[in-house]
């Protein structure tokens, strides 16, 4: 790598480290250009050179770190053949994002972040079906071989995810009725009973 690559992706990491503490401060109003300049020392020529706009920057953020948790998922998944270890790892592993990036996880989970995501169009889509593919791909095969429920990949999708991003929120949000620990103790099972395909499946097969 090139002297100016090596600064070119420094100065992309403090833009976007920059920007997370910027956001999870000052909230969607004090999210601005002279905000996030002041804070990273780059120059707005910089970012706008890097990212395009202000809104370039906070896609690229959720991106990140968007991959991020979706590429820890997708590793828990695959480290096991069983299914039913492989959810409840995919549980643990969507937890463990949440605790050891909290600030990244808060602000993939704030309010804003949704509607900014729901409002992108195609473009977003087609992004999250691509990353989603690995999930696809795993699904697909074990729906196929009798472990987890026929039912269609949305609501797989749904079923193994939404509990997790419900209670992530909810702790994130400083809810103090919120037990983390307990949480993670207890939804992977209850989630592989929704998605099992029957106490055939509930049993732990091995993966055919």
């Amino acid at each position: 790598m090139s002297g100016k690559q090596h600064r070119g992706e420094a100065t992309v990491e403090r833009l976007l480290d920059a920007a997370l503490r910027v956001y999870l401060a000052q909230g969607e109003k004090g999210f601005t250009v002279t905000a996030v300049r002041d804070l990273s020392g780059v120059s707005m020529g910089s970012l706008y050179h890097h990212f395009g706009s202000l809104r370039g920057l906070r896609t690229a953020l959720a991106e990140r770190w968007t991959g991020v948790l979706i590429t820890e998922m997708t590793t828990a998944l695959q480290q096991h053949e069983n299914t039913r270890d492989a959810v409840h790892a995919l549980v643990g592993a969507y937890m463990r994002f949440v605790l050891d990036n909290r600030d990244a996880a808060l602000f993939l989970h704030m309010a804003d972040t949704d509607r900014d995501t729901m409002t992108r169009g195609r473009e977003l889509r087609d992004l999250q079906e691509a990353r989603l593919s690995p999930l696809e791909q795993w699904v697909r095969p074990r729906i196929a071989s009798g472990e987890l429920a026929d039912l269609p990949l949305p609501l797989i999708e749904s079923l193994l995810l939404a509990p997790i991003v419900a209670t992530a929120r909810r702790w994130l949000a400083g809810i103090h009725d919120m037990d983390l620990a307990e949480a993670t103790r207890i939804l992977p099972e209850r989630i592989w009973l929704s998605v099992s395909a029957g106490p055939t499946a509930a049993s732990g097969p091995t993966n055919r």
